[in-house]
């Protein structure tokens, strides 16, 4: 086992002081900030506490690659708030479930949307994108593989690091009459769509599996090192130990749940 992987085991057995190292993205609203208010920094902080541990941050903005220089190169002991069951790292159990919704302005006439209605083929549709590296999110290739690239309009889920919460970018535009629809992921939207000032509507994204081969719906996990599972199953029992705690830091940041989730 590499050192440094032991290091959070010997840390967690009571040699020297006891910390928990988060990678962390630092202008990631609603999911984390330097500031400390988002929601993993608020399940990281009920994690530390359950663990006996100091909390401490690696800020990392989230690009390609992003993995493997963070827990892959053994700079942290976990990344909050990952897809479960990714193949290069090990997930805990999921601690919520959640869904890509389509978000309009509530007075545009857009509700009960499905990917299959025809009235997105006469919307301006936001969607994030990733690259042209095969990563974009299943909303871009659903709508892609129904002849609609002509209505998308790309927004990066990077953005400009510069600018407060570049995420949100295909919110606003909605709210700003940019577009008239984006499909966004579910916690993304949920909190911007709360804070907006104009009125907006969430609807999820159905159908929820789009060709066998695209999911709209995820389960979500702290992400740990494979060779880590100490750490794992010392995260899983605490989550589990604080699962209405857990459940309501998710509902206060407005997380939509996946449908009959």
């Amino acid at each position: 086992m590499r050192l440094a992987a032991l290091l959070p085991l010997l840390l967690l057995a009571g040699c020297g002081e006891r910390t928990f190292t988060v990678c962390a993205d630092p202008n990631n609203m609603p999911f984390s900030n330097r500031r400390g208010e988002g929601l993993e920094n608020k399940l990281a902080e009920l994690i530390a506490k359950n663990l006996d541990a100091k909390l401490q941050y690696v800020w990392w903005s989230q690009r390609r690659g992003w993995m493997r220089e963070t827990l892959g190169q053994g700079r942290c002991d976990a990344w909050m708030g990952v897809a479960s069951g990714l193949d290069a790292i090990s997930t805990t159990r999921p601690y919520y479930r959640s869904t890509y919704v389509f978000v309009s302005r509530a007075d545009a006439n857009l509700e009960g949307l499905t990917l299959d209605d025809p009235r997105l083929r006469t919307v301006d549709i936001g969607v994030q994108l990733a690259g042209d590296d095969g990563a974009n999110p299943p909303p871009a290739d659903a709508l892609a593989r129904r002849g609609l690239t002509q209505r998308i309009h790309g927004f990066t889920l990077y953005g400009d690091n510069r600018e407060p919460d570049p995420a949100a970018a295909a919110v606003r535009a909605v709210a700003e009459g940019d577009v008239d629809v984006a499909l966004v992921w579910g916690p993304l939207a949920g909190w911007h769509t709360a804070h907006a000032n104009t009125a907006l509507r969430m609807e999820p994204v159905t159908p929820w599996m789009d060709a066998g081969r695209w999911p709209m719906v995820f389960d979500i996990s702290v992400g740990v090192a494979k060779d880590n599972q100490e750490l794992r199953r010392k995260i899983d029992l605490g989550l589990a130990r604080n699962r209405e705690a857990v459940r309501g830091i998710v509902e206060a940041f407005h997380v939509p749940p996946a449908p009959g989730g």
